[in-house]
């Protein structure tokens, strides 16, 4: 599950192999401690977010909740354009052998796509650029000595080094 905002920015990424609406709760409200309360929600119609409890709580939040129509995916274009972008440039790229490397390749694509990957609806520019973030809101930390995207598949990195010039990649 992918939590994404309006600007282009990836909020949250939850891995695992199933996911129910307490799980959904935790995520968002995270990210809603970190960013705001939003207005609304736009989800399609699995049953971890048509949950009663899930409803029960974003009510109280004064959230309301957008659904997508079945079978129309064109209702949340950024959400769907995401989805895409993180199929094609992270999880087709990857083998995980253990859902806790899932979570932390995912968590380090999540903050690459963020401060550092540019999109091309923002004029080639990333969301949230490092200089926007805070140490502490990086959520990596110093774990990592070096950095681990872009990765060797994206399309400006070639026999280990980067292009001069990054090609949108989208």
């Amino acid at each position: 599950m992918a939590v994404t905002s309006l600007r282009g920015e990836c909020l949250a990424i939850h891995v695992g192999r199933r996911i129910n609406s307490n799980q959904v709760i935790d995520v968002l409200a995270e990210a809603m401690i970190e960013h705001g309360i939003p207005e609304h929600i736009r989800s399609d119609n699995g049953p971890e977010f048509v949950a009663k409890e899930l409803r029960k709580w974003l009510a109280k939040t004064g959230t309301r909740t957008l659904y997508i129509e079945p079978g129309s995916p064109w209702e949340n274009g950024y959400c769907e354009s995401f989805n895409s972008k993180m199929r094609d440039e992270f999880l087709n790229g990857e083998i995980f052998y253990s859902q806790k490397e899932a979570r932390v390749l995912a968590e380090r694509w999540r903050v690459y796509y963020n401060t550092k990957r540019p999109h091309s609806s923002l004029g080639y520019r990333p969301p949230a650029p490092a200089a926007w973030q805070t140490e502490a809101s990086q959520r990596h930390g110093k774990v990592e000595s070096k950095e681990r995207f872009p990765l060797s598949h994206t399309a400006h990195y070639c026999d280990g080094q980067l292009s001069p010039s990054p090609v949108a990649l989208h």
